[in-house]
């Protein structure tokens, strides 16, 4: 039987209803969902921005520190023009050198003058005041041998010329490097590095340039710093890199002597700068030498004409040759010593073939300082000191930084190695 009407109306408004009361709590449902979402909203937004105004407090605050350094710094400093010398490749004039105290004031004003003279030619004026700062960095025994043995001056002179110097002008130093010819290039490279990089340094001037350094010149071509350097008195026979230098050079004739004529700059590589007594040019290094060895004998060492071998010391058996005392002198034993009196190690050794194999042996664990420096050794397999380190690749040393043998192909791999007999 079919429902009438009535029933029909009344069944469709009580699903209605049913419906908008579900709508309603669903509604209810949804909307306190949505104030809890933009309640944990509101959490999270105030806790994002408490976060990064901290950081960006905590990122500024060195930021605005060093903005307030370096603008109270520029103000402050003035532009500086900048002098580093190699005092072992760059000797001052021995007419300045003889004159003691007043030589050393006079070349400190005789320097000072050249490179204002070389600014105003560079069109660097206008400034009110210029910080200018001279720094000699050298060897001061070896370069005082050197004066020594030449009859140049003696060490009164020497002493008193670098006082008078150093004492022209509180910013003029003079810096013993101590011995080592490396350890003058390391300071003057590492000075001229760090200073040249100042915004305020206008010039770096630099005497003593050789091929060792066309490696710092290279890096800092680079960095677009070598426009600020200046070469003083560069040397005669510019090697072809060195030619190809783009920076200025300056002579300075009067005040340094040339390398041309200098006796002792072409013992490189070497510190103590000697030169030998015989014509073929030995070059020392002071116990490490790059030695010019004809022969390597195991003859016992005869005496000199003026010398007996009654007068020859025996050594003393129970310690090992290089405690002996003082030392046997490598340079006497395997080839001509150029030092003479002035060799602080031991002629009169008189030594058996076992005891010069031995001394030979010892000689190849030091590097050939021409090979170390990177020239290629005139004496090839002649020379007797170490072509290749004995560890070869595997070196422990090596993987530190701190193998002696730093030259190219002084580490030969595996399999390539030769055994270098003396």
């Amino acid at each position: 039987m079919s429902m009438s009407s009535k029933q029909l109306w009344d069944n469709a408004l009580a699903h209605i209803h049913d419906l908008s009361n579900a709508t309603l709590y669903r509604n209810a449902e949804l909307e306190a969902r949505v104030a809890e979402l933009e309640g944990e909203l509101a959490a999270l937004k105030l806790a994002y921005d408490t976060t990064v105004e901290v950081d960006k407090k905590a990122h500024n605050a060195p930021l605005l520190s060093l903005n307030r350094q370096t603008s109270s710094f520029n103000v402050a400093q003035d532009p500086m023009v900048l002098c580093a010398i190699d005092g072992d490749r760059l000797v001052f004039h021995p007419s300045l050198v003889e004159q003691g105290y007043q030589g050393g004031r006079v070349a400190a004003q005789d320097l000072t003058k050249a490179i204002a003279q070389e600014l105003l030619q560079q069109g660097m004026t206008g400034f009110d005041r210029l910080s200018f700062w001279v720094t000699v960095y050298l060897n001061k025994q070896a370069v005082l041998s050197s004066l020594r043995d030449d009859a140049v001056a003696g060490p009164g002179h020497f002493e008193a010329f670098l006082l008078g110097f150093s004492q022209a002008s509180p910013r003029f130093l003079v810096v013993d490097a101590g011995p080592g010819r490396e350890s003058t290039e390391a300071k003057v490279k590492e000075y001229i590095k760090t200073y040249i990089r100042f915004p305020q340094t206008l010039r770096v001037f630099f005497g003593g340039v050789g091929d060792t350094y066309l490696a710092m010149y290279d890096s800092l071509e680079k960095e677009d710093l070598s426009g600020k350097l200046v070469l003083m008195q560069p040397p005669a026979d510019l090697s072809p890199a060195m030619r190809r230098m783009s920076a200025r050079f300056i002579r300075l004739d009067g005040l340094f002597l040339s390398e041309r004529v200098s006796p002792w700059m072409n013992r490189r590589p070497g510190p103590l700068l000697g030169i030998s007594d015989n014509s073929s040019g030995v070059i020392t290094n002071g116990g490490l030498i790059s030695p010019q060895s004809e022969t390597q004998t195991s003859v016992p060492t005869p005496p000199p004409s003026n010398q007996s071998s009654e007068q020859y010391r025996t050594i003393d058996p129970s310690k090992p040759l290089h405690k002996q005392n003082p030392p046997p002198c490598n340079e006497h034993y395997l080839m001509t010593c150029s030092k003479g009196i002035n060799c602080k190690y031991s002629h009169d050794w008189h030594l058996t073939p076992e005891q010069l194999e031995i001394l030979s042996r010892n000689a190849k664990k030091a590097p050939c300082n021409f090979l170390k420096n990177g020239i290629p050794c005139p004496h090839g397999d002649r020379c007797c000191w170490g072509h290749v380190c004995p560890s070869g690749a595997r070196c422990f040393h090596l993987s530190k930084g701190k193998c002696w043998f730093k030259g190219d192909g002084m580490h030969p791999p595996l399999g390539s190695q030769f055994v270098e007999v003396a």
